[in-house]
């Protein structure tokens, strides 16, 4: 079964840091932003231009970030910036 990542959630700024219960934030001093997701065994690392699905890929530019990715549980979707 080939599972489609979610979409990337997109930083929006606020006037009060003040998180709600069970929310948590991160501030972006500098990176990227990507979305990562293993699905058998293939990882995919893209950028949040687009769609989760076809954004700029980043593998080739961040293999120790793959390399990493490959041992993580498939069906595994993360969202950050490195």
């Amino acid at each position: 079964m080939t599972r489609t990542p979610p979409e990337p959630m997109l930083a929006a700024p606020v006037s009060d840091p003040a998180l709600l219960p069970g929310w948590a934030g991160e501030p972006k001093w500098d990176g990227f932003r990507a979305a990562l997701s293993v699905d058998g065994g293939q990882v995919a690392l893209r950028s949040r231009h687009g769609t989760a699905r076809h954004g700029t890929r980043m593998a080739p530019a961040f293999p120790e970030v793959v390399a990493g990715a490959a041992q993580l549980p498939g069906t595994t979707a993360l969202d950050g910036v490195m």
